[in-house]
């Protein structure tokens, strides 16, 4: 196992922040999990908001020290790359909670159960593999949580597909299926979003393995 701190020093700055914009990303989808089974009369956004408010200063943070370091512990592209996808994650769950909150006299009947199960392994797992990279560089156990990633990330598409089919194939309103449709298509971008930060994260072990 490779380790990119002896390599490039002990400033484990990078990995502090990116690490962080992990834990704030999992903690959104805690949150959507938490607003789903909250009565619709008390659903709030406000722990969104303040998650993206978190991750944004963290983002914030980890480019102003890429600004100043002369020496970064991994390439410059692939630090910006995999903040901008960490950064999404949150960023999405917002959109989609927004959505909801709109909708939710439409939709207050779907629980999302078997999404949010999936969700909640996959922000589990975004976690996971980004703390990877402090750890040293171990290519077959990234690459079972990426191909975790990926996984779940397929089966999420299957489900989706599913619930359009039987959108489409239903007895509903105009606005039930548009309503429907964009919920569905923000809740694939989420696992999209999970799924690009493992794809990221492999790469970058794949240069230094």
């Amino acid at each position: 196992m490779f380790s990119l701190q002896k390599l490039f020093g002990k400033d484990d700055k990078f990995f502090t922040l990116m690490e962080r914009s992990a834990e704030e990303a999992s903690a959104s989808i805690q949150s959507l999990i938490k607003l789903l089974e909250t009565a619709a009369e008390k659903r709030s956004l406000k722990e969104f908001v303040e998650i993206r408010r978190k991750d944004k200063l963290i983002t914030r943070e980890l480019t102003e020290h890429l600004c100043k370091t002369f020496v970064t512990p991994l390439e410059r592209e692939d630090i910006e790359a995999l903040a901008e996808a960490l950064y999404k994650i949150p960023k999405v769950v917002e959109k989609f909670s927004e959505r909801l909150l709109i909708a939710d006299q439409v939709v207050k009947a779907v629980a999302f159960t078997k999404q949010m199960q999936m969700l909640e392994k996959a922000g589990g797992t975004v976690v996971a593999i980004v703390k990877e990279l402090r750890k040293g560089v171990n290519l077959e156990r990234v690459k079972t949580q990426n191909d975790q990633l990926q996984f779940i990330e397929g089966e999420a598409d299957k489900l989706m597909l599913d619930a359009l089919r039987e959108l489409y194939n239903g007895d509903h309103s105009v606005i039930h299926v548009i309503i429907y449709k964009d919920l569905y298509e923000l809740l694939e971008k989420v696992f999209d979003r999970c799924r690009d930060v493992g794809n990221i994260v492999f790469q970058i072990v794949l240069k230094h393995s």
